[in-house]
């Protein structure tokens, strides 16, 4: 499981070094083979080892093909997914179509997901972590309305 978040600096070539506790875990679950993808959903980058990325692409790869949705899907993660090894210094090469697409320049955040890694520009991170800061307030609201996800009914951290 990969947990917690680490600021990085993206270099001029455009590569990032994984953060260096996770490389050891990295080799050993997959030889450091890794795929990185875009995330249609928040405009960030995901780093997977390489298993992780094949259950996803089979589940996504086994949805109708002619919904839009489903399209534009498979377009994103897996059309836009490219092969990556970490090289000697553990840095790993994020392609410009991906930093353009994440909006990465200098900042980088690694936000551990459990199985796989988000890749954040540093100020899309932060403006994420100022929205969470109302979260509370969006449950409480919710709750009120009657519109609280059932898995959310009871939930306490």
């Amino acid at each position: 499981m990969f947990r917690g978040s680490t600021l990085l600096a993206l270099d001029g070539k455009g590569r990032v070094s994984v953060p260096a506790k996770y490389r050891e875990r990295l080799t050993a679950q997959c030889g450091g083979h890794l795929m990185l993808t875009m995330d249609p959903t928040n405009g960030c980058l995901l780093l997977y080892p390489y298993p992780e990325f094949e259950v996803l692409e089979r589940q996504i790869n086994a949805l109708p093909g002619f919904n839009p949705m489903t399209q534009q899907l498979k377009l994103l993660v897996v059309g836009a997914a490219e092969e990556v090894e970490p090289d000697n210094a553990g840095r790993i090469l994020i392609p410009p179509v991906h930093r353009k697409f994440a909006r990465l320049e200098k900042g980088v955040m690694f936000v551990g997901q459990g199985g796989k890694f988000a890749i954040w520009s540093e100020e899309a991170w932060q403006a994420r972590l100022d929205a969470a800061a109302q979260l509370p307030e969006q449950i409480a609201a919710a709750a009120r309305e009657g519109s609280l996800p059932e898995e959310l009914k009871g939930f306490t951290l």
